[in-house]
């Protein structure tokens, strides 16, 4: 590729924008990037503007809108944090690889130096649809591992990434996240919130707090992302020579069981010892568990102060069935971004622990 050689000094901020803002990997990014000295635009559906951020409202699946919405934009740095779920992984590829295509379309006037795209283990375990079900490469993931010979929307969104690159002259990241944690509200994959707000119906109702998942989740090793790692790497491979045109997995660092994360959480919400279970026999998604039970969060809403009486806006519970339900150990290696220069790390029951701390802190949980 013919990139240029113009990354910005690692001490050097310039002008960056957010793709997917209200989400829970485009707020972490926002916040480190306004504490870092960066001037912010933040691209979502309806502008949200907030101290240090500009808001801009645009459809990411209308070309029309994108360079409407973008036309005064003047980033150096875009950070592509959005996708849409659809029916099928044919679907899925033609939305989000053409929201990646279109978004970079409308800044062909900006100057844009590098282009952060996030996607997922995906990469590695199949979409959705054929998830796990051809050979994978052995755990820990690593990053030069081929594409399975599968379709799949993160490969289509790379080549659109690696496609704009050339065409505009950038350089380019693509971060390989597993479960991500972090705060947003109405995300539609937020396994902490999921799991605080489980916690807080099963208190309510005197029921055990069951562990959701598979055996060899409980039982077999894994890691997690917190978005805020998440972020530094992003504006680390954005902002360092070191990061750029590469892939790169990001976790927390560390690895643990369920058999021993459940318990933990289970304290840190308030959950008795004595009603917490395990994995017993086979999954038991929460799909299953919480079904029916809106009108008890909206008890819980109201006798507790709470902000959000939707529980549909506060819990994704087929996303942390998907995650927890999984049949094979999913553990990540890092060793090419520490090798590079990136060292970021953090402690997952400890990025929990903030995570519920701050959603009371915001009256989301009890």
């Amino acid at each position: 590729m013919s990139n240029g050689n113009h990354l910005a000094h690692p001490s050097e901020t310039g002008t960056a924008l957010v793709v997917g803002a209200s989400g829970i990997t485009g707020g972490a990014l926002i916040e480190q990037l306004v504490t870092d000295g960066w001037s912010v635009i933040g691209l979502s559906r309806s502008a949200v503007s907030s101290p240090g951020v500009t808001g801009i409202a645009a459809d990411l699946l209308s070309p029309d809108s994108l360079r409407t919405a973008l036309a005064e934009a003047k980033p150096t740095h875009v950070f592509f944090t959005a996708w849409s779920r659809r029916a099928t992984e044919a679907e899925n590829i033609e939305v989000n690889a053409g929201m990646v295509r279109d978004l970079l379309a409308a800044l062909d006037h900006a100057p844009v130096q590098h282009v952060a795209l996030v996607t997922g283990l995906k990469h590695y375990l199949g979409p959705f649809e054929a998830y796990a079900a051809g050979e994978m490469p052995d755990t820990p993931f690593h990053e030069e591992e081929p594409r399975l010979d599968t379709p799949n929307f993160y490969y289509a969104q790379e080549d659109e990434l690696f496609a704009a690159a050339e065409r505009q002259d950038f350089t380019w990241s693509v971060h390989r996240s597993h479960t991500v944690i972090g705060y947003a509200v109405g995300n539609a994959m937020n396994m902490g919130l999921t799991i605080a707000a489980q916690a807080a119906i099963t208190k309510e109702l005197g029921r055990p707090f069951i562990f959701p998942g598979s055996e060899a989740q409980w039982n077999g090793l894994t890691d997690m992302t917190d978005a805020g790692i998440l972020a530094e790497q992003m504006i680390w491979a954005a902002t360092d020579p070191a990061g750029a045109n590469e892939p790169f997995n990001i976790v927390n660092g560390d690895v643990f069981r369920w058999r021993w994360m459940w318990p933990r959480l289970a304290a840190h919400l308030g959950i008795d010892p004595a009603l917490v279970e395990g994995f017993d026999t086979e999954p038991r998604p929460l799909e299953q568990q919480m079904a029916g039970l809106e009108g008890v969060w909206a008890t819980i809403v109201e006798r507790n102060g709470l902000v959000e009486p939707d529980l549909g806006r506060i819990a994704s519970w087929w996303h942390t069935d998907a995650d927890l339900g999984r049949e094979m150990e999913v553990v990540t290696d890092m060793g090419k971004s520490r090798v590079a220069g990136f060292l970021g790390f953090r402690r997952t029951e400890q990025a929990f622990a903030d995570l519920f701390a701050r959603y009371r802190a915001a009256r989301m949980i009890p």
